[in-house]
């Protein structure tokens, strides 16, 4: 029996091998989650996506897997599967509608000299809370506390991932480092994951949780990031901004980030929208000759 096609790509980079990889399943319908966590695991990328087409023109469903299990959101894997619709499509710009379960999240794509540009609406950012262990959360990353920016907030924001924001200053983010697995900390905090921001640059860094892996391009932090550099006064409503991660697992990556806010004048700035977008390169495709079994067949 053939196995399912997919599409490579590298999100977030105008050059292939830069940026984060993907894999892409486009005609993924017959597969159920075991079978793509399977196949996930076999091809080693930090997530593939997997997408089922409807019957309305450019509404898709989508499901986000990394090595442990499906996620209920992620940047660069939509980024780039749309990218991968849209070339199928032989369209010049499209607006991709993806269904994740009950969220309906869009993407605008367009071609590109060298493979196209994403932008993915990512809603409105929710703000959770401020985090006051700062030692703590300095000692977990290998920091003093005086390497964290005393003038912003650890806070807590979600974009449909939770992400703690560690802002830090000068050369914190060259030698920071994971120093025990984060998570039950972070959970005390309400958060899932942790980015590390340096404001200045602006650069971000994110690994796994207990430190093993670090990610090269995270869409859903640059999100949460975007929100809060906005909320914060960093940068202004609509302005965009270049976000710099990955130079220290050796695949540079480029994020762009728009914040919008609602101007009422009164307390913290109040952001309704925010956007994430890059370029993705076309590296490769494949077909497996094989199809796991399904978990009914276990």
């Amino acid at each position: 029996m053939t196995g399912p096609r997919y599409a490579v790509v590298d999100v977030f980079s105008e050059q292939p091998f830069s940026g984060n990889s993907l894999a892409v399943f486009v005609d993924a319908e017959g597969l159920d989650g075991a079978q793509m966590l399977a196949l996930t695991q076999e091809l080693r990328h930090f997530e593939t996506t997997f997408v089922e087409h409807t019957d309305r023109p450019g509404h898709v469903r989508a499901r986000v897997f990394d090595l442990f299990g499906e996620l209920p959101f992620a940047g660069h894997p939509l980024i780039g599967a749309a990218a991968v619709l849209q070339r199928r499509a032989a369209a010049e710009r499209s607006v991709w509608s993806m269904h994740l379960g009950e969220r309906v999240v869009e993407v605008l794509c367009e071609r590109t000299d060298d493979g196209c540009f994403g932008l993915l609406d990512q809603g409105a950012p929710q703000f959770l809370g401020v985090v006051s262990d700062r030692s703590a959360l300095a000692s977990a990353f290998g920091l003093q506390l005086d390497e964290l920016v005393a003038e912003l907030p650890l806070e807590v924001v979600s974009t449909g991932l939770r992400y703690l924001v560690v802002p830090v200053r000068g050369r914190a983010m060259e030698h920071a480092n994971v120093t025990h697995d984060l998570t039950d900390l972070l959970v005390s905090h309400g958060a899932e994951f942790a980015v590390l921001l340096d404001p200045e640059r602006p650069e971000i860094r994110h690994w796994n949780n207990d430190g093993v892996l670090e990610d090269v391009a995270t869409g859903s932090a640059a999100g949460t990031v975007g929100g809060y550099l906005l909320r914060h006064g960093i940068v202004g409503s609509g302005e965009l901004v270049t976000l710099q991660q990955g130079r220290f697992v050796g695949r540079p990556s480029t994020l762009f980030v728009r914040a919008l806010a609602t101007a009422d004048g009164v307390g913290p700035t109040r952001v309704s929208a925010v956007s994430v977008g890059g370029s993705v390169s076309f590296v490769g495709d494949g077909r497996f000759e094989a199809i796991p079994l399904a978990s009914t067949a276990r």
